[in-house]
């Protein structure tokens, strides 16, 4: 069967799923506005940690289900732009790990944050590139392999999220 034909059975889930991210990055885009005051300007790495990770997370979820549910003539298509994604995201969390460490962030945030903000969307990228090379290759346990990276990357962004608003609203109160 081709890989087209087993995408589309994904496609209630894949719908659902771009919903939920794209409402995720418009209530980070609220919870930002609320909190503008509460993150130091001049400090990169807080702001790429934890806000941008966020967004990306959930937009790389987003962009991840339009590509699934776009009309793309084959899976070569659909697995490279997914790869592409995923190269995309693990990239990104490449920088912030980076400017943790050089603006001294490592020090100061504890271990759950480095494991939610950190470590767990590199698994998550990892899995969406790896998922687009078995879609590119036309390995229908791309199919199963990427609807479990992108759900691994929404429970992130859900976590992180939620976070975020807490501490903002503790931030703002002291």
């Amino acid at each position: 069967m081709p890989l087209t034909n087993l995408l589309h059975a994904w496609e209630a889930f894949y719908t659902l799923l771009g919903t939920a991210s794209a409402t995720m990055v418009g209530l980070l885009f609220v919870a930002a506005s609320v909190g503008s005051g509460v993150f130091m300007p001049g400090r990169r790495a807080p702001l790429r940690v934890f806000l941008s990770a966020s967004v990306v997370n959930f937009s790389l979820t987003l962009a991840s289900s339009l590509v699934v549910l776009a009309p793309l003539p084959n899976g070569t298509w659909i697995g490279a732009l997914i790869l592409a994604c995923g190269v995309f995201g693990f990239s990104h969390a490449c920088l912030a790990w980076r400017d943790t460490l050089k603006d001294g962030l490592m020090k100061v945030i504890d271990f759950e944050d480095r494991t939610w903000y950190l470590a767990l969307p590199i698994v998550g990228y990892s899995g969406v590139a790896a998922s687009g090379a078995l879609l590119a290759l036309q390995y229908a346990q791309g199919c199963v392999a990427l609807a479990v990276s992108v759900s691994v990357l929404l429970a992130i962004g859900l976590h992180n999220a939620w976070d975020i608003t807490l501490w903002i609203i503790t931030q703002r109160r002291s």
